[in-house]
């Protein structure tokens, strides 16, 4: 987790320096959905896209990189755990920045596929003491609960949350990341210092929060606004409701070089994820280092 957020880190850098690009994500159906992302990373010496699929029976991802000056091909990659790893180093990203230094108490709302690197990337920016489970499945929470038991440490505590509301009340970190299309909880439950991560849906007709929690925050932030304005349901919804402005949600690169000022220790901030291919390729980089000091993988023809 550390290499994929330092990566990531650097990838945003980049892109606020002018110096690396990312194309939003475009779906076509079949039977299934075909969803296909690029993005460039001169730094790196690559470009590349991600295409992944789904369907009822399930999903596919592949990132593939070339050659950023002559365009041959450097790398294929089975991308579903590293699609999984950037979209928690994304989170992990946001919370390094927004969250309070001292914020220790983290909850998880989601207990799926996607929630471990959510947690993983989130305790290696903060010394966390507690994790809250939530999930609408128990069985689900408590399966994940003996999952974090064995990933992090003893000495942080991890607990199911019994209701939504203990899981919301007294987390200075909040991570949705489920399949939710209405929204969790309440904007009425948001309190004054939290930080949520918002990372269950790309959808523009689905969220996981209320516009009552957009316009409680006092920073809204998202990988990319552009972006977001295409597919992100919770910020769409919440400006249809008159409850967010776009002037007022900024992108994540913008976040990484200091340009959105600081934050006070009673402000509410939410970073809104939709993922992105610049995030891809930025791990994908990462992963293909490795794999070349590692002598791991089949080597591509020139």
């Amino acid at each position: 987790m550390e290499v994929t957020l330092a990566a990531l880190e650097a990838a945003f850098g980049e892109w606020a320096a002018g110096r690396a690009s990312n194309q939003p994500r475009r779906r076509v159906a079949g039977g299934a959905v075909l969803a296909t992302m690029s993005a460039a990373l001169p730094a790196k010496g690559l470009m590349g896209f991600k295409a992944y699929t789904h369907s009822k029976a399930g999903a596919r991802f592949w990132v593939c990189l070339f050659d950023a000056a002559d365009g041959r091909p450097r790398a294929v990659i089975e991308a579903d755990w590293l699609g999984r790893m950037r979209t928690g180093a994304a989170s992990g990203l946001a919370t390094k920045y927004l969250a309070r230094r001292e914020a220790s108490v983290f909850t998880i709302i989601g207990a799926g596929s996607q929630a471990l690197t959510q947690v993983l990337a989130v305790a290696a920016v903060r010394t966390i003491r507690q994790v809250r489970v939530a999930s609408r499945d128990p069985v689900h929470r408590d399966a994940f609960v003996e999952v974090l038991k064995g990933a992090l440490p003893g000495t942080i505590g991890i607990h199911p949350a019994g209701s939504m509301r203990e899981a919301v009340d007294g987390a200075e970190i909040l991570t949705t990341i489920t399949s939710a299309g209405r929204p969790i909880f309440p904007g009425e439950w948001v309190q004054a210092g939290q930080h949520l991560n918002v990372c269950g849906s790309n959808y523009p007709d689905r969220r996981e929060i209320d516009g009552r929690v957009v316009a409680r925050a006092d920073l809204v932030v998202a990988d990319d606004a552009e972006a977001a304005r295409v597919e992100a349901g919770d910020l769409l919804l919440a400006e249809r409701e008159g409850q967010v402005n776009w002037a007022r949600v900024h992108s994540l690169r913008e976040v990484v070089t200091g340009s959105t000022g600081s934050r006070q220790p009673s402000d509410v901030t939410l970073f809104k994820s939709v993922g992105l291919a610049l995030e891809d390729v930025a791990a994908g980089a990462a992963l293909l280092e490795l794999a070349l000091a590692r002598g791991v993988g089949e080597r591509l023809p020139d």
